[in-house]
């Protein structure tokens, strides 16, 4: 016995890709329907041809000898019939039946011509067979109506029990939000995700996929008390999807940044996109928190993959050092980096191997935050003109290198590019310049304290450059005198810059900056002084910032002035010297001790400057030392 089995066969699933939106959402091409499939295939027929243009008559033999006697290179055409001549003919027939139909119904609407009244027929008797045909139709309406009721009632149940009970959210506005979020794929019958940084350049090191499923109804278990009557039970969220993450990607990651001096640590910082301290591999979590856990984890070992192959392939003086989950780098000679990647499985941060625990520095770390973005920002935002398909080609400056004229060495700059290690290097390199700077202007300003000594520090400085501004004051007597110097901050180099435009580069060795610090002091001091000495109508007879009399000073240069009383009868010589401090004397003019004899006797000589006495600094009242200076040109002004 023949069994018949009815096959259904149906267009795959898998349609074209036509258009994916900006938030990853891929919107597929329609397959065509039947009748849409059929108009296709019907335009191309082509009705303006007729069967007489397809075929062509056989030549006789006599006209076939003599075409081939003619031109041998004419070739024989076989009559045939046009394979869609049927079709077309049947379809002219029913144009031809169609308008004729159409002329009677226009004719007969209009009811003067004609009139198509239904004739009256005899009821026929109903028969045994068209008896059962109604009751077998009543019974499939029936049956078929008992379907519909019964899906009503299914749906209407379900929708009052989610309406009394809302701790489970719907399953395709969780999928929906997930989908706004996450880039997800259709594979058989699962969801699959994708946590790769595909816009940040990454190499696909490490696998990204996650797979979302249904979440199903768990039976509570709870061997907690039942709840006393009248206290509602506490309601508990929960999800509607399951999102299934690897092995490999959950816990939490993060990247250590530590800087030490030999054994001591100096400083720290932490590089991850999410603050996590709670366990990820726990099943209360939300999908959304452990997918930005698990993309947390995958963006550091990435991050720590491409750094490992840059310490390993960058050629550097002191060679970087790639051991386990550690890099080391040397910054300046004594200093040494530490990036370390520390992942948990279990949720809890790991603790650092040191004894001691470094103070965790916010400016290195959002230092290093800033960096990331700018090569997110340069990867997915290249300059213009480029191609909107195409692969990215070369940069806007070699492409104008040809009109510009550019010479082997600007090509060579051009295809120069710094590694992500690098750029960390130079960061940690200039944030410990900063504070390098910082100490040696915080020290001076503590131990010197006349003059003033005030720092501004520019707050809107790049990682790896920043300004700081130093005036160099007299309390109470700024308006006539201010000493301003700009310190450039580098990477491994200081460059200052004075008030009269003089630049001054210096290395990454403190005592340099300690040295121009300390001489721009006392100069300070002298150019104070012959301010000071105009205002009180005394006379400026000499100075020099670099004193080459006296003995060899430990630091900087000493400086010294000459001045004289309005009317020139006394004289007043100061020396500053960085580490000797001041040293004032006065002379007086005529000579007390002059005495004339028979070598010398005119009293011309008598007018000559006397011996310079020195004055006992520390006694003289004063609360600095231009204030000191004032009374004690008052003094010898009046006397």
């Amino acid at each position: 016995m023949a069994y018949s089995v009815n096959i259904s066969v149906e267009a795959p699933i898998e349609n074209q890709i036509q258009e994916i939106t900006y938030d990853g959402q891929e919107i597929y091409q329609t397959p065509l329907s039947m009748s849409e499939s059929l108009a296709k295939l019907a335009q191309k027929i082509d009705f303006s041809k007729t069967a007489t243009d397809h075929l062509r008559k056989e030549p006789d033999s006599s006209e076939r000898g003599e075409e081939d006697g003619s031109t041998k290179d004419s070739t024989s055409f076989q009559s045939s019939l046009w394979p869609w001549d049927s079709v077309r003919n049947k379809l002219r027939a029913a144009m031809t039946e169609v308008c004729v139909l159409a002329d009677v119904l226009s004719v007969a609407k209009q009811k003067r011509y004609m009139i198509l009244d239904p004739v009256p027929q005899p009821d026929p008797i109903p028969q045994a067979k068209d008896m059962a045909q109604i009751y077998a139709r009543k019974k499939a309406l029936a049956s078929a109506a008992a379907v519909l009721i019964n899906g009503g009632d299914r749906l209407r149940a379900t929708q009052n029990e989610a309406a009394r009970n809302r701790t489970i959210q719907d399953f395709h506005i969780e999928l929906l939000r997930l989908r706004q979020n996450w880039r997800l794929k259709k594979v058989s019958n699962s969801i699959i995700g994708d946590l790769s940084y595909r816009t940040a350049g990454s190499k696909y090191a490490q696998t990204g996929i996650f797979e979302v499923t249904k979440a199903e109804e768990e039976p509570s278990t709870s061997t907690s008390p039942p709840p006393s009557p009248g206290v509602a039970p506490p309601v508990k969220q929960t999800s509607a999807l399951r999102v299934t993450v690897p092995s490999e990607l959950q816990g939490v990651a993060y990247i250590k940044v530590m800087c030490q001096k030999g054994q001591e640590d100096m400083c720290s910082a932490n590089i991850n996109i999410i603050g996590s301290s709670h366990p990820v591999s726990s099943s209360d979590l939300h999908w959304q928190q452990r997918l930005e856990a698990a993309q947390n984890v995958l963006f550091c070992k990435e991050l720590f993959n491409q750094l490992a192959k840059e310490a390993v392939q960058l050629q550097s003086p002191i060679p970087h050092m790639v051991v386990g989950n550690q890099i080391m780098a040397t910054v300046l000679p004594g200093l040494q980096m530490i990036i370390e990647l520390c992942h948990s499985g279990t949720g809890k941060k790991s603790s650092t191997p040191q004894n001691q625990s470094p103070d965790h520095d916010h400016v290195l770390e959002h230092s290093l935050h800033q960096l990331l973005r700018e090569v997110h920002h340069k990867n997915t935002h290249h300059p213009f003109p480029h191609p909107s398909s195409a692969p990215i080609g070369p940069s806007k400056r070699r492409c104008l290198a040809g009109p510009n004229a550019a010479d082997r060495h600007q090509l060579l700059e051009m295809s120069k590019s710094q590694t992500l290690l690098e750029e960390i290097i130079q960061q940690a390199q200039h944030f410990f310049m900063r504070l390098r700077t910082q100490y040696v202007l915080d020290a001076i300003a503590k131990d010197v304290k006349d003059p003033l000594i005030v720092s501004h520090w520019n707050g809107l400085n790049s990682p790896t450059l920043s300004c700081v501004k130093v005036n160099i004051v007299s309390s109470g007597y700024d308006t006539i005198c201010r000493t301003s110097l700009v310190v450039h901050i580098g990477e491994k180099s200081l460059k200052c810059v004075g008030r009269d435009g003089r630049v001054v580069h210096m290395s990454y060795e403190t005592q340099e900056l300690r040295d121009l610090i300390y001489c721009q002091i006392y100069q300070h001091q002298i150019t104070g002084v012959q301010a000071l000495a105009k205002c009180m109508g005394w006379q400026f007879l000499a100075n020099s910032f670099h004193l080459g009399i006296g003995a060899v000073e430990m630091l900087g240069n000493a400086s010294s002035c000459i001045l004289a009383s309005p009317i020139g009868d006394r004289m007043i010589a100061v020396r500053c010297e960085p580490l000797g401090g001041v040293q004032v004397s006065i002379a007086h003019s005529p000579r007390k001790d002059f005495f004339s004899g028979q070598l010398v006797k005119e009293r011309k000589w008598e007018n000559l400057g006397g011996a310079f006495k020195e004055v006992r600094w520390d006694k003289m009242e004063g609360k600095n030392f231009l204030n000191k200076m004032e009374l004690l040109m008052a003094s010898l002004t009046s006397s």
